[in-house]
């Protein structure tokens, strides 16, 4: 079994989501207002517990009440957000309890089918938790009934957000403030799968019974061109596919169309669900065994357990009228079936690097 693409090198260092820096500098901006006086750092509780101490780029007194911005640090995370400021601007208020708001860089919710209601902020559940909890104790703390109102921005993050899968998810205007646990685990992934998640539940509640799960962006053009579907309906898996497969056992669709390159298709029809190099390797010699099922020779057989890569054997096999490609989709489409409800009609579609179609089965 061989990799196609070299193994990254572990990172190591953890970093601190849009949601603990809104925290901290919502927090740092009303005990100005509260306590008067400015912070260089405050300390904040994340959700299991941990206690943590964020610097601050400013924190000071505006016409409206008072604001505070940190810099974003995802630790060794490929974040886009990594970097950014994120700031509060934080209003004292008669009525009790805390409202958000959008400010620059965050986005406006648009459609239906995420955990906020449209016309919302896209501050998501926890990080709202969090903000409240904390501006809720300082309350307690100085006697304070009134409420507060919090602006959450991020610099940039309007073209920030175009890197992101918030356009298609209805996500308007700018970033989410995310996060569930505090933390930005290296290479956790976790965001991704959100996202993969996000993008299904937002498909369904738009009535779309019809969505393609596709590898990258070759193959969401072939399915788009293929089958004409909305953005809505393109689901941008990469290497996950066991988070599309295990997400509709919850929430099922009518139909569901899987298309990625040849190479990940051929992981999948191995049984991997994580696609990516560093968990998942092309195995040539059960390749070279379902092209023995199809009446392949032993010479080709040889010539592909012998192949540099996935794509080369491809072309062996197509070379003898060997259809490898719809083998290793129909392989694929076995192990998708495993997973998904029956009532979900499952079709596999692989392509090559130009992004043609070498294989189909449904």
């Amino acid at each position: 079994m061989r990799d196609e693409t070299p193994e990254q090198p572990a990172p190591l260092r953890f970093g601190y989501t849009t949601g603990s820096c809104a925290t901290a500098t919502s927090l740092a901006a009303a005990r100005l207002l509260l306590a008067g006086h400015a912070d260089d750092a405050v300390e904040i509780v994340l959700p299991k517990g941990q206690r943590v101490m964020m610097r601050l780029e400013f924190c000071r007194a505006t016409a409206e009440g008072a604001e505070a911005g940190t810099i974003k640090d995802a630790g060794d995370d490929p974040d886009v957000t990594h970097g950014a400021l994120i700031f509060a601007r934080v209003a004292l208020a008669a009525a009790p309890g805390v409202r958000f708001h959008a400010g620059p860089g965050v986005g406006t919710v648009t459609r239906a089918g995420l955990t906020l209601p449209v016309g919302e902020p896209a501050i998501n559940p926890v990080p709202r938790q969090m903000m409240t909890t904390h501006l809720e104790a300082l309350a307690a703390e100085h006697g304070y009934a009134g409420g507060f109102d919090v602006t959450i921005g991020v610099e940039g993050g309007e073209a920030l957000a175009l890197k992101t899968m918030n356009p298609r998810l209805g996500i308007v205007g700018g970033l989410s403030i995310l996060g569930t646990t505090g933390i930005v685990r290296p290479f956790s992934c976790s965001a991704y799968i959100a996202s993969i998640h996000q993008g299904i539940d937002v498909a369904r509640a738009n009535g779309i019974a019809h969505i393609a799960a596709c590898t990258g962006n070759a193959s969401e053009d072939a399915m788009r061109a293929h089958y004409h579907l909305p953005d809505m309906a393109l689901i941008e898996m990469g290497d996950f596919a066991g988070a599309v497969l295990k997400h509709l056992r919850r929430a099922p669709v009518a139909r569901l169309s899987m298309c990625g390159g040849f190479g990940k298709l051929s992981k999948l029809a191995a049984g991997h669900l994580d696609l990516h190099s560093r968990h998942s390797s092309i195995d040539l010699p059960l390749l070279a065994q379902w092209a023995a099922e199809a009446g392949a020779s032993d010479a080709l057989q040889a010539a592909m357990r012998a192949a540099n890569t996935s794509q080369e054997a491809l072309k062996l096999a197509q070379a003898d009228g060997v259809p490898l490609g719809d083998l290793v989709c129909a392989h694929a489409l076995r192990v998708a079936r495993d997973i998904v409800p029956p009532s979900v009609a499952v079709e596999m579609f692989a392509i090559d690097r130009q992004g043609r179609f070498v294989g189909e089965a449904r």
